[in-house]
């Protein structure tokens, strides 16, 4: 076969794709139509889950499945911008984790919505400014993030969804400079970062910001700072990257979750997230675990934090694998509720897929 003679395979082959993508969408849109009728979500991540699943086991090759699922992200952000017309909100601005985190979940099609704080993402999804919203939860190195757990103690708001983003730490600068006396970033990246910073810049001044994002304005405005940011970031600015992978650990990630109204129904392979109090005697929290012991579940995650009540006294986040609404884990869940003061399903969603 001539270069000439695969152009013209190519071509014929697009017109194809092209034509099946818009069959597609058009499905899609009346699947919307139809869930419009009956007040259902648009995005229903058990859905998401079967499709990723499908159209992976159909692949034969070349592409790897990490292919495939990227381009069906898009295929289905296409689709869910064209019956969605609200927004995502995250902790922005723009190029921050948390962007590329949503971005990674929901695509290219939809609209985003920037928030400063982490308490604005809940805000604007509570009045409805957006439908769903992305804030990290915990990370590999620095463990949980304080201000999300406290506020899901607080909020009507469910977890739907959750994502898992490899976090490549890079020193931006602006071109020139290659010994920064200053350096901004979020206390989580500074945190991820600590061992790094000690050996290499040990006299730089540390200055936190609400965002990686915004830390890299800064360097905009400050020739002599440096920021602790993605590549993207570095990008967007027209900075340059001084240092990349300068994370403590090579395996960093932060695990993000997407909050919403409701979460779904079961996909078959899911993940409940809940908090619970107990009363202060000797052994109430052996007890309560002891519910979740009998019925075989296995926890992924426990931590604990503060009840902000009384001194002393906890609240246990705890994430275990299966569906809230999976006969053995409801069973639980009702004889865990017996011993405890106070207990909130905060969602159950998909596990994710991790690169």
């Amino acid at each position: 076969m001539t270069l000439e003679d695969c152009r013209q395979k190519i071509d014929s082959l697009d017109r194809d794709i092209v034509r099946l993508l818009n069959e597609r969408i058009r499905t899609a849109m009346e699947i919307g139509r139809l869930k419009h009728e009956s007040n259902a979500p648009v995005y229903v991540p058990a859905r998401e889950q079967q499709v990723f699943e499908k159209v992976m086991g159909l692949n034969e090759g070349p592409m790897s499945d990490a292919h495939i699922r990227a381009i069906y992200r898009e295929i289905m952000s296409a689709a869910i911008s064209m019956e969605m017309e609200s927004a995502v909100a995250f902790l922005g601005p723009e190029t921050t984790y948390t962007h590329q985190a949503a971005l990674s979940k929901f695509g290219q099609s939809l609209r985003y919505l920037a928030c400063e704080t982490m308490e604005q993402v809940f805000d604007e999804v509570e009045k409805g400014n957006a439908q769903y919203g992305v804030v990290p939860i915990e990370n590999s190195i620095e463990g949980g993030v304080t201000p999300t757990q406290d506020r899901l103690t607080r909020t009507p708001l469910k977890v739907v969804a959750e994502i898992y983003l490899p976090i490549h730490h890079c020193l931006i600068v602006q071109p020139g400079c290659e010994s920064p006396s200053k350096i901004y970033s979020n206390p989580q990246a500074l945190g991820q970062c600590r061992g790094w910073l000690s050996a290499n810049f040990p006299n730089a001044e540390i200055v936190p910001t609400r965002s990686t994002a915004g830390a890299a304005s800064h360097v905009l405005a400050d020739p002599g700072a440096a920021a602790i940011a993605s590549r993207l970031a570095a990008e967007q600015n027209g900075l340059e990257v001084l240092h990349e992978n300068i994370q403590d650990l090579a395996g960093n990630c932060t695990r993000f979750l997407v909050l919403g109204k409701a979460y779904g129904p079961p996909s078959g392979k899911d993940k409940t997230s809940i908090f619970f109090g107990v009363a202060h005697k000797t052994g109430a929290l052996f007890r309560a675990l002891e519910s979740l012991q009998k019925a075989e579940l296995n926890l992924t995650k426990i931590e604990s934090r503060p009840s902000k009540q009384r001194a002393w006294e906890y609240t246990f986040f705890v994430d275990l694998e299966g569906h809230a609404d999976d006969p053995a884990v409801k069973a639980a869940l009702e004889e865990l509720a017996e011993h405890c003061v106070e207990l909130t399903v905060l969602g159950s969603y998909p596990i994710a897929f991790r690169s």
